[in-house]
């Protein structure tokens, strides 16, 4: 071994002018990586940090939330009346306060005091009886034409209604009294059965309650 082989080198490198060979130290080379993995390491840190803090003050970007996922949201169906509905139940009639005149616009002889008959019998007044007016005679195609004042359209008519299927239900400007006018067509056959006339009364007095789905739960 040369004397101007450093000490602990084992021959392993030899001298040949008048410098030494710079070696790294392994404990600087070992800082030098701890250093770069803690830096990788804080910057994943703050990024992610900084995309918690976007997430909180942004509401959470839709996909989470401190109530829970959207989906573990519930909707809960109440039962209510209609305010319009119940309303208009209060101020229906009976049909032994609503007057009917009944007028035949048929060929048919006899239709419409068998029509005011059978009104009677289910609790309705009868006022006139007869053919029916020169504008309305031979000119109802329909099954009936139901006619009223203006007061009378969400009330006495739709009670009178449920005795005539498919009946079109018109107003009156100007006409004075509460009497409805029943102008029997030719699509007339007879009135609808009383079971079922008396159940639509029902229903008109008591609307089924609507459901509504604008209450949540999260």
């Amino acid at each position: 071994m040369s004397m101007l082989t450093p000490p602990g080198m084992g021959g392993q490198y030899r001298i040949t002018g008048d410098k030494y060979p710079r070696m790294r130290p392994r404990r600087r080379r070992a800082r030098l990586v701890l250093s770069m993995v803690a830096s990788v390491t804080a910057l994943g840190l703050v990024g992610w940090g900084t995309l918690q803090l976007i997430d909180v003050f942004t509401g959470g970007g839709g996909t989470a939330s401190a109530a829970g996922s959207a989906g573990d949201c519930v909707k809960q169906a109440t039962a209510s009346a209609s305010p319009a509905a119940g309303a208009r139940s209060a101020e229906l009639p009976k049909p032994a306060q609503i007057t009917v005149n009944v007028y035949n616009a048929t060929t048919r002889a006899g239709l419409a005091k068998d029509t005011a008959d059978e009104l009677k019998k289910r609790g309705f007044k009868i006022g006139d009886i007869g053919n029916a007016p020169a504008k309305f005679d031979q000119k109802v195609k329909g099954t009936a034409i139901l006619l009223g004042p203006a007061s009378a359209l969400k009330t006495s008519l739709p009670v009178l209604a449920t005795q005539v299927t498919a009946a079109d239900q018109r107003t009156e400007a100007g006409r004075k009294g509460t009497a409805l006018d029943l102008i029997i067509g030719n699509a007339f056959k007879t009135l609808t059965p009383q079971a079922t006339a008396a159940k639509a009364i029902t229903a008109l007095s008591n609307p089924a309650p609507t459901a509504s789905t604008s209450k949540k739960t999260c």
